[in-house]
C-alpha cells in the first residue's frame, strides 16, 4: 500500500470544537399556599404535612401526634413519615374523621389578663376564647404572658405557623414596653451588643427610647429570637422592671387601630407578606 503524504493542494477538514454545558436541574416551582385542601391534589403527601395544613399545629406537633398512635389511615394506626393518599385516604386522630378546612388567618389584640393556650385546668381566661369558634380549630403564633397585651396571630396553616415561630426565619416583632428608672444609653448599647440567657444569648435588633418620664422610660424593641418571655428577661439582666409590654408588629402585620379584645381577618396582601417575611 503506498505511502499517503500530505498535500498542501488537499482541502483540509475542520474540526468543530464541542462543548459540554454543564447540567443543571430544573428547578420546580412551588405555591406559596400551603393548605392542600384549597384543591384536590392528586397523588400522595406525608402526613404530618396534611395534618399541619388543617390546623393540628407545626409539623413537629403533628409528627408527635403520629408518634403517639393518635393517627389513623384507613383504620390502620399510622406510622411516621408515611405518605397518603390525599383523595381517597379517610383520616382520623383520636378517633374523630379528619374534615376539609379553609385557611384561616385572624389578627387579635390579646388583652392582659388573658392566657395564651389551649386548654387552662383553672378556667380562665383565654385568648382563643375570644375568637369565634365557628373558624374550628386554630393555634396561636407569637405567644403573649398573661401580663402582656398586644398582637396575636392564629392560623389552622401548620407551615406559615412554622415559619412565623422558629428561629431560624428570624420573623422581626415589636414591642412597646414600658420600664422602670432611667435606661441610660449604656443600657440601650448592652440590650443591642446582647446577654446570656438560660437558653443562650439574645439581644435586641433594634431599640428606640420614645419617652423618659420621672420615674420610667418607654421604648420600643425589635426582637426576632422568640425566646420564652424574652422582653423581660432581657430588661431584667440589665437592672430594668417592665411595668407594661404591648406588641406592636408581627413581621409585616400591625396592630394599628384594633381595641383590645378585637379580632379581624388578614387580608390576602398581609398573608402573601408573612411568608415572605419568613423566608
Amino acid at each position: 500500500m503506498p505511502h499517503l503524504r500530505y498535500n498542501e493542494e488537499m482541502p483540509k477538514r475542520s474540526v468543530k470544537k464541542i462543548t459540554k454545558k454543564p447540567y443543571r436541574r430544573p428547578v420546580k416551582k412551588t405555591s406559596r399556599k400551603s393548605s392542600l385542601f384549597e384543591k384536590e391534589v392528586p397523588g400522595t403527601h406525608r402526613l404530618q404535612k396534611i395534618l399541619a395544613s388543617v390546623g393540628f399545629g407545626s409539623r413537629r406537633q403533628c409528627e408527635e401526634l403520629i408518634e403517639q398512635g393518635r393517627v389513623e389511615v384507613n383504620g390502620t394506626v399510622a406510622q411516621l413519615g408515611c405518605k397518603v393518599d390525599l383523595v381517597n385516604a379517610e383520616i382520623k386522630v383520636d378517633g374523630e374523621r379528619l374534615k376539609s378546612a379553609k385557611p384561616v388567618y385572624l389578627a387579635l389584640f390579646k388583652p392582659k389578663g388573658y392566657l395564651c393556650t389551649d386548654s387552662d385546668q383553672q378556667g380562665r381566661a383565654r385568648a382563643i376564647d375570644l375568637i369565634p369558634p365557628s373558624f374550628g380549630r386554630l393555634f396561636l403564633i407569637g405567644r403573649l404572658d398573661k401580663d402582656s397585651e398586644g398582637l396575636i396571630l392564629l392560623t389552622n396553616d401548620g407551615a406559615l405557623s412554622e415559619r412565623l415561630t422558629h428561629p431560624k426565619y428570624g420573623v422581626p416583632k415589636v414591642y412597646r414596653v414600658q420600664v422602670a428608672g432611667e435606661l441610660t444609653e449604656a443600657g440601650v448599647r448592652q440590650l443591642r451588643s446582647g446577654v446570656y440567657l438560660a437558653e443562650g444569648f439574645a439581644k435586641v435588633e433594634h431599640i428606640t427610647i420614645r419617652g423618659r418620664h420621672k420615674q420610667s422610660t418607654i421604648l420600643e424593641m425589635t426582637l426576632t429570637e422568640g425566646m420564652n418571655r424574652e422582653v423581660r428577661r432581657l430588661l431584667a439582666r440589665i437592672g430594668h422592671k417592665v411595668l407594661s409590654l404591648i406588641r406592636m408588629a408581627v413581621g409585616p402585620v400591625k396592630l394599628g387601630k384594633m381595641a383590645s379584645g378585637e379580632w379581624r381577618k388578614l387580608t390576602q396582601t398581609e398573608v402573601e407578606r408573612l411568608y415572605a417575611a419568613g423566608k
